[in-house]
């Protein structure tokens, strides 16, 4: 009985308990929510504070920016404002000037008007004058013929005899003037002529010929290169240009042309085809083709070579190549590389003595004479059109003006000039480095080609036998028959009339016509 007792009140005691607690956890947890209701409420207050300064701040800076941009916009205003202005003040201040210009124009059409009425009568004042100026000049005339018993053209005729007698006397006179102090002067010009040639250094020279010798193993092959009715000669005349001479000579052909170079290809050409043994046109053509393009790469190879030998760096192809054609030219008949060489080691050794710089003197030496190789004729002196050349490749002022003025026509402006212009008479001034006569026959030979040219339909012109003949090729499809005997004799008139030539000069003309079909 006690034990159940015991166990209903600790039973009971239990639940009291668990009540007290309950009761004593929910005052607590009232007690801690009313803490977070006034915590929640306090961040709310401070919360809407701090929305309130934001709000504020940024209504400030609205406003800043708003004033900003507005500032901005009323200065963009009253810019625009200003040029409207401006713009309006321009038009009324040219309206001002037109209007004024409008009155002058006005005033002075007025002016020219009265101007032109008293031109008008001033001239009709003259052209009486003229009229009564005529009809006593004409009266004076038939009066003075009447005294002297001469017209006026007997007279005239009279008095220009009379000039021209005078004109004769005078003339005879000055010349035997001239001829008497051309004897007194020209045995001291002739002794300092043999002064100076006796002064020189001689050195080694060679002369360049206008002819080359092609050597054959037997004279059998004489009539392989004639061919029959001798087309094959003609075929080789006519593509490279060069006079062929089969003679009694024996085992030797004589090649005549006054271009070196036209000479070269036709010696290779015939040497190919002599070795290869197929000689007839076709084959002939087709060897000359080859041999001038392997000229032409011989051309750039020699200018290449010559470069390399004299230390010069950085020159223009084009000037490399116009220094490779030099080998085939002449300057009074001295090689004109080999002049060219000389020049520029001569300039180098002279620089190097004064103090300049030696590789800009020797890079002027060398170019000094490239104006004598042009591709086409020119009127202009070989200096000037060699300064040209090189300003257009870009060398410097110092050698531009070196090239142009070593024959004076063109003012030196630095000492390269003078140093050039020594050196190419040192070169040049060597007793029989120069031969004026082949260099003026050679200029002969081209104005002679130069004068076919000059006419329609020609295609080439060669002037061989030592311009004894020129050969003209023409276009068949733009000259026939008669044609060609009128342009033959065109030439020939023209020839007359504006060159000088010993002896005679026989032009032939010759019309092809060339049918080529090709079976595939």
């Amino acid at each position: 009985m006690s034990i159940t007792v015991t166990i209903i009140i600790a039973i009971a005691a239990l639940a009291v308990g668990f009540i007290i607690a309950k009761m004593l956890e929910k005052n607590k947890a009232s007690n801690t929510i009313k803490n977070v209701r006034k915590q929640a409420s306090a961040l709310l207050k401070e919360a809407k504070i701090e929305a309130d300064g934001v709000k504020k701040d940024k209504i400030l800076q609205a406003k800043e920016k708003f004033i900003e941009l507005k500032a901005e916009h009323e200065k963009v205003i009253l810019s625009r404002d200003k040029k409207i202005i401006d713009t309006e003040k321009r038009i009324r201040d040219k309206e001002s000037r037109v209007s004024q210009e409008l009155d002058k124009n006005k005033k002075t059409n007025r002016s020219l008007e009265d101007k032109e009425k008293s031109y008008n009568y001033k001239l009709e004042q003259l052209d009486k004058r003229k009229s009564d100026i005529d009809k006593f000049h004409k009266r004076q005339v038939e009066q003075l013929e009447t005294i002297s018993g001469l017209s006026a053209t007997d007279a005239k005729q009279e008095l220009v005899e009379t000039l021209r007698d005078e004109a004769k006397t005078d003339a005879m006179a000055f010349i035997q003037s001239t001829l008497e102090d051309a004897k007194l002067t020209a045995q001291q010009e002739a002794k300092k002529i043999v002064l100076n040639t006796i002064q020189r250094i001689g050195v080694e020279h060679t002369i360049d010929n206008c002819v080359s010798v092609f050597n054959l193993e037997n004279d059998d092959v004489k009539g392989r290169i004639i061919g029959r009715e001798g087309r094959n000669i003609r075929a080789l005349e006519s593509t490279t240009g060069v006079e062929i001479i089969v003679d009694d000579t024996p085992e030797a052909i004589i090649l005549s042309c006054f271009d070196p170079v036209r000479r070269e290809i036709a010696r290779l050409s015939l040497h190919k085809l002599v070795t290869d043994g197929r000689i007839h046109p076709a084959r002939i053509e087709e060897i000359v083709a080859k041999t001038t393009k392997e000229i032409n790469q011989e051309i750039i190879e020699v200018g290449k070579r010559t470069v390399i030998d004299l230390g010069i760096h950085g020159l223009h192809p084009e000037l490399i190549k116009t220094i490779g054609r030099m080998k085939y030219r002449s300057s009074y008949g001295q090689n004109l590389l080999q002049h060219s060489r000389e020049v520029a080691n001569l300039c180098s050794v002279m620089a190097s003595e004064l103090g300049l710089n030696p590789k800009i003197a020797k890079r002027a030496g060398l170019l000094h004479d490239i104006g004598k190789v042009p591709d086409t004729d020119t009127e202009l002196p070989h200096a000037i059109l060699g300064m040209q050349w090189a300003e257009k490749y870009n060398e410097k002022e110092d050698v531009c003006n070196a090239i142009g003025a070593h024959h004076d026509e063109i003012e030196m402006k630095s000492l390269y000039a003078p140093i050039v212009q020594v050196c190419d008479a040192i070169s040049g001034a060597r007793p029989g480095a120069r031969r004026q006569v082949v260099d003026s026959y050679i200029q002969r030979l081209k104005e002679l080609e130069d004068v076919a040219f000059a006419f329609n339909g020609v295609q080439k012109a060669y002037a061989i036998q030592a311009g004894r003949e020129l050969r003209v090729i023409v276009e068949s499809e733009k000259v026939d028959d008669t044609k060609a005997a009128e342009l033959s004799f065109n030439i020939m008139q023209k020839i007359q009339n504006d060159m000088t030539y010993p002896g005679q000069v026989r032009v032939t003309v010759i019309r092809e016509t060339r049918v080529v079909n090709i079976a595939k």
